[in-house]
């Protein structure tokens, strides 16, 4: 049985069961990861997934049902599993299966070349960089990780309407941590690269990047407690927004989980703050046509110079706020329920670059990492208090590098603080990016 006559066997059985409505969502991928420690090659791992989840509407209520087996037996388990959800669910929302829309954009970030590289390339990319690491500088003792990644995935969704479409993407990943040491002191520095073209991957680009930083951290100390100006860098200010990308989801908010519930027109940033999720971003992690529940996508400002002006919605969560879906329902894979996120989420660049917004800045800190995101940062409060490191500036220009301090405050007051963004946007390795940040004043314990 041919993977289109399962799907059809499927749907046609689905509806002969009286299931009202049924979608299939099939999702495949190929994977291959491989590390280099010392010259030998070591996690080397190459894998391919197929799985189907059946969504139907039985009796009014959603039922959901998933497998990785594509046979005669599997049709009937799935439908009578569909029954048996929707039969047992306790959710009182309206829910349904989306008939399409009339045009879908292109959303291209499936680079057929990236496929045809063979294993043997991937591995010598990452012995390279080793070799090019530890020649650098004699106070490069090792590196820590060296990591090289590839995926190719495909999203199919079909339903009992007739909608049927489909979306391929795949990607590289390396990333690289380099250990220095000197006089006793340990430091450590990263480098990364996330592509679809494998020529982009450079070897010298990506060692010099984490050694360069391992270097300058060797002298890192903490700097006194206070409150200083500060700007969060373009390496750090994803992490700080993908950490509460959650309060902008109207599943979060119609769960009393975000803040920001019922206050879209109102004014919750600085006027320099203008945040997007655009799934149709050019060579985007995130780009896609269509979201989880085969709406067609589009590119929205969630804030748009400080005023927020939508929330993100599925089908459910719009039905419930009187609204049209946004497109940004999600899976987490072919076998999760659907809910709501971000497609390709950034701050929008402004137009200064990192040096001259150190340069308005005058004297302060700048962060370029922080740790302790799980533990440290309240999504739904917007609290935060985090492990960080980063250096000093000292009038206008790159001064000391510190580390082992502590910078807390408020999500929401921050994006109030904000004063100015850079036109660094970086998206270091996921779909959230953003530039650089001039945070304003921010709460700093040291030593």
């Amino acid at each position: 049985m041919t993977i289109d006559q399962f799907i059809q066997a499927l749907l046609d059985e689905a509806l002969k069961a009286g299931i009202e409505a049924a979608e299939i969502y099939l999702s495949s991928g190929d994977r291959f990861r491989a590390m280099c420690v010392k010259g030998e090659i070591t996690n080397y791992t190459v894998n391919a997934t197929r799985g189907l989840s059946l969504r139907g509407l039985y009796q009014g209520k959603m039922g959901y049902a998933a497998t990785e087996a594509f046979d005669e037996a599997a049709v009937s388990q799935l439908v009578e599993a569909v029954k048996e959800s929707a039969s047992l669910t306790e959710d009182e929302d309206v829910q349904e299966i989306y008939r399409g829309d009339r045009e879908y954009p292109k959303a291209d970030n499936y680079n057929p070349a990236l496929d045809q590289v063979d294993e043997a390339r991937k591995l010598a990319l990452i012995q390279d960089i080793e070799k090019k690491a530890l020649a650098l500088d004699d106070r490069i003792a090792a590196l820590n990780y060296n990591m090289i990644s590839t995926s190719s995935g495909e999203t199919r969704i079909v339903n009992s309407y007739g909608l049927n479409l489909k979306h391929r993407d795949n990607m590289a990943v390396c990333y690289v941590s380099a250990t220095a040491k000197e006089s006793g002191r340990v430091s450590t520095g990263s480098g990364f690269k996330v592509t679809r073209n494998f020529d982009e991957l450079d070897a010298d680009a990506i060692a010099r990047e984490a050694v360069e930083e391992a270097l300058f951290m060797l002298k890192a100390a903490p700097v006194p407690s206070g409150t200083y100006r500060a700007i969060i860098d373009a390496k750090c200010m994803p992490d700080m927004l993908g950490a509460f990308d959650g309060v902008f989801s109207a599943e979060s908010a119609q769960k009393g989980l975000s803040l920001l519930a019922g206050k879209e027109g109102e004014m919750i940033a600085s006027e320099a703050v203008t945040l997007m999720d655009d799934p149709l971003l050019p060579g985007g992690l995130g780009s896609q046509p269509f979201d989880a529940e085969g709406v067609a996508t589009r590119t929205k400002a969630v804030i748009e110079k400080g005023k927020l002006t939508t929330l993100l919605h599925n089908l459910k969560t719009a039905r419930k706020a009187g609204v049209k879906t946004t497109g940004n329902a999600a899976k987490s894979g072919y076998a999760g329920a659907v809910n709501v996120s971000p497609s390709n989420f950034f701050l929008a660049p402004g137009k200064k670059t990192l040096a001259e917004l150190m340069q308005d800045m005058g004297d302060g800190l700048v962060i370029t990492e922080v740790s302790g995101l799980h533990a440290g940062a309240n999504a739904i409060s917007g609290d935060f208090s985090l492990i960080a490191q980063g250096y000093t500036v000292k009038n206008g220009k790159k001064d000391q590098p510190v580390e082992q301090i502590t910078v807390a405050g408020n999500f929401y007051q921050l994006l109030k603080n904000i004063r100015a963004v850079g036109s660094d946007l970086t998206f270091p390795g996921s779909a959230i990016g953003s530039p650089s940040v001039d945070v304003g004043e921010i709460s700093v314990a040291g030593k």
